[in-house]
């Protein structure tokens, strides 16, 4: 190779580098597990209705960051938003989307034990956009802690022992 031409093919090279957005991942490999682990701090509002028995069912809506330390294929961070609701006894339900910082989402669905501290929820991966498109798996998370506001109307918390797996649906099933 001449040296125009070598310093034509570097400069592509660089080029097609310098292109790339920095510290993002390519999406996950179709067919194959990828697990993740990190944290979920939330905060946002919550409604409670008494059903007995010293017992208040509540309806919430929280949102905040999702920080993901290991994972390959996904960001390290999301704009995560849930709702729900919890019978105040032993069951809460919603759904979740993680959205990162291109606007690509995760999506879920959320079971578990009544939304208090030290409970285990656990999500099912339903699919995404962007390059979260066709995306399955399920991950769990434990409530560290849950601060109620005066009046019990606004909630802060956190979620600490996120763990999980996704793949792109498709082969190697």
């Amino acid at each position: 190779m001449t040296n125009p031409r070598r310093a034509l093919a570097v400069l592509l090279v660089l080029a097609g580098a310098a292109a790339a957005p920095a510290g993002q991942e390519a999406a996950p490999a179709q067919g194959a597990w990828r697990t993740f682990d990190g944290s979920w701090s939330a905060s946002g509002q919550r409604q409670m209705l008494p059903v007995g028995s010293g017992r208040q069912a509540a309806v919430f809506q929280l949102s905040g960051a999702v920080v993901l330390t290991s994972g390959e294929g996904l960001s390290r961070g999301f704009r995560g938003e849930a709702i729900g609701f919890d019978d105040g006894a032993a069951v809460s339900a919603g759904s979740a989307v993680w959205t990162d910082q291109r606007g690509d989402q995760i999506f879920s669905r959320l079971t578990g034990e009544a939304l208090r501290e030290g409970r285990r929820i656990s999500g099912t991966v339903t699919g995404g956009t962007g390059r979260y498109a066709g995306l399955e798996g399920e991950y769990t998370l434990v409530w560290q802690y849950l601060v109620a506001g005066e009046g019990g109307g606004t909630v802060q918390g956190r979620a600490v022992d996120l763990k999980g797996r996704v793949r792109v649906k498709g082969a190697g099933q």
